[in-house]
Parts: structure tokens; C-alpha cells; sequence
């Protein structure tokens, strides 16, 4: 038996209809991600432009106290948690790469790739991802319960910049103390190579120490600050931004802390794999 004419029509109109749906979502969805990179936007321009007159502005007074706070509580207390992170790192990559390493003759070159992997990307990389957790979620949540106890409209109808009080101390101390921490990453992560590769892989020390001095460059130093600078400054733009956005009571505050963590591993991987594909093809 043939369809009917009023069938088809029908199913034609359906299958409009469902497509119309689909392309009216992605289409909304690409609007949401528009005017989220906006939003992120301002608030980065509003940052440095507070950033640069809390400096150089003899008429605003820079909150060293607050600035102070936010480094010890983003810096000297991620130290331990970084700390264990990167020597596992580094013990992994030793015990991974010795099998392959050792069926060409050439276990000793593992002090090479240890030091290199850790310097140029797991170093910045992880100890990003680990503050994203530590640090990133932690700014959200304070931020997000001032904006649900009304602390942000107290500032502002004090005709206080809540981007001069709350994001600059967060943004330059996050910034700052991920480039310090991301300096003891690197030792600690090729600590553990060494430690591994000498006392399982029997390399010996000294020969350990002179093939990572030889592997390593000042360039390799460099790009790894870079991205952690880079990365440190995406973390508090992102959990800054999430805070302010809180809605919902203590239920928005958790879906900001989650949508924090999330948000910035996500931009932390696309962001590294930019800067690899750049400096791959500058030839750094």
C-alpha cells in the first residue's frame, strides 16, 4: 500500500521541524560561547586597565595586603600537592620509557626525554590543571557566595570597582605564583627521573646530570614560563567570570566551582596545544 499524500506531508514537516530545532540550537549554543569569550573579554581589559592604574596611578592605592593573601593561598599552599604531582610524573616517565629505551642501547637517554617532557609541557600543564582544582574552584566559590550575599552590589553602591578589589589581587597573584611554582615542577619532576633512573635503571648519577644539562635549553625554560604565565591568567579570568555569574543560591555556587574546573581544563589543553603548534613551527 503507498503512503498517503497527507503522510508525507507530515513526515516532511516533522523532519523541518526537527531540523529547524537542531540548527536553532547549535546556533544558540554558538551565540552563548560568542558572548561568553565577550564577557571574558571585558573583564580581562578591565583587569589590566585596574592593574595598570593600581600601579602607576599615585591616586588609587593598590591592595598589597589582599595581593599578598592570594599568593599565599594560590602559591605556598599548592607547593605540596604540585610537589607530589610532578615527582610521580617524573618516576612514570622514567619507568615507561626504559623498556623502549633499552632495546635500542640507549636506557641513559631517558634523562633527555624526563627532562624535556617535564620542562616544555608536563611541568606548566599539570601544575595548571592542579590549581585549576586548588586554586580556580576556591576563587569561584568566594566570589560566587559574595555575589548571593549581595557584597558585590554593597561595592558597588559604595562606588567601589568590584574588579579593582576582588579579580586584580586573584589575577596577578594566580599569574605570578604559577610561573614560581611551575620553576619547582620542573626540578621536582626531573628529581624523580633521576631518582628512578639511578636507583632502579642504574644509570649512573653523574652521567644523568651531564645528559640533562646537555638536553636542556634556555628556550625550553622560557616556553614553559610562558605557557604557565599564560595559563595562570586564564585560571582567574575564568573563575573570576563564573563567580560573578553565580545564580541560584549555594546550588549556583556549586555548579560555578564545577563549571570552573571544567572550563579550565578544557582551555588549558587547547591553549598548550597552540603554543606547541607555534613553537613547532618557529622552530623553538
Amino acid at each position: 500500500m503507498s503512503e498517503s499524500p497527507t503522510n508525507r506531508s507530515g513526515f516532511l514537516s516533522r523532519a523541518v521541524e526537527h531540523v529547524g530545532e537542531f540548527a536553532y540550537a547549535r546556533v544558540d549554543h554558538l551565540g552563548a560561547g560568542v558572548r561568553y569569550m565577550g564577557g571574558m573579554a571585558f573583564l580581562f581589559w578591565d583587569t589590566c586597565v585596574w592593574s595598570y592604574r593600581g600601579w602607576f596611578d599615585p591616586r588609587i592605592k593598590f591592595g598589597w595586603s589582599s595581593l599578598t593573601a592570594q599568593m599565599v593561598r594560590v602559591g605556598v599552599k599548592s607547593v605540596g600537592i604540585v610537589c607530589i604531582v610532578e615527582i610521580f610524573i617524573g618516576v612514570i616517565l622514567a619507568l615507561q620509557l626504559a623498556p623502549t629505551l633499552k632495546t635500542y642501547g640507549q636506557l641513559e637517554r631517558v634523562a633527555d626525554v624526563v627532562a624535556i617532557a617535564i620542562v616544555r609541557e608536563l611541568g606548566p600543564l599539570l601544575t595548571a590543571i592542579v590549581l585549576s582544582g586548588f586554586a580556580g574552584a576556591s576563587i569561584a566559590a568566594e566570589v560566587g557566595a559574595m555575589v548571593e550575599s549581595e557584597e558585590i552590589k554593597a561595592l558597588r553602591a559604595h562606588a567601589l570597582n568590584p574588579v579593582r578589589f576582588l579579580v586584580v589581587p586573584r589575577f596577578i597573584a594566580t599569574t605570578m605564583m604559577i610561573v614560581i611554582l611551575c620553576v619547582v615542577a620542573d626540578y621536582v619532576g626531573v628529581f624523580g627521573g633521576f631518582l628512578t633512573s639511578v636507583y632502579i635503571l642504574d644509570v649512573p648519577p653523574q652521567l644523568y646530570i651531564t645528559l640533562t644539562q646537555s638536553a636542556l635549553r634556555t628556550t625550553d625554560f622560557v616556553t614553559g614560563l610562558v605557557k604557565a604565565g599564560v595559563f595562570g591568567a586564564v585560571i582567574a579570568l575564568i573563575a573570576c567570570y563564573e563567580g560573578f555569574h553565580v545564580t541560584g543560591g549555594p546550588a549556583g555556587v556549586g555548579r560555578a566551582t564545577t563549571s570552573t574546573v571544567v572550563k579550565s581544563i578544557v582551555a588549558l589543553i587547547g591553549i598548550d596545544a597552540v603554543f606547541t603548534a607555534v613553537f613547532y613551527a618557529l622552530g623553538i
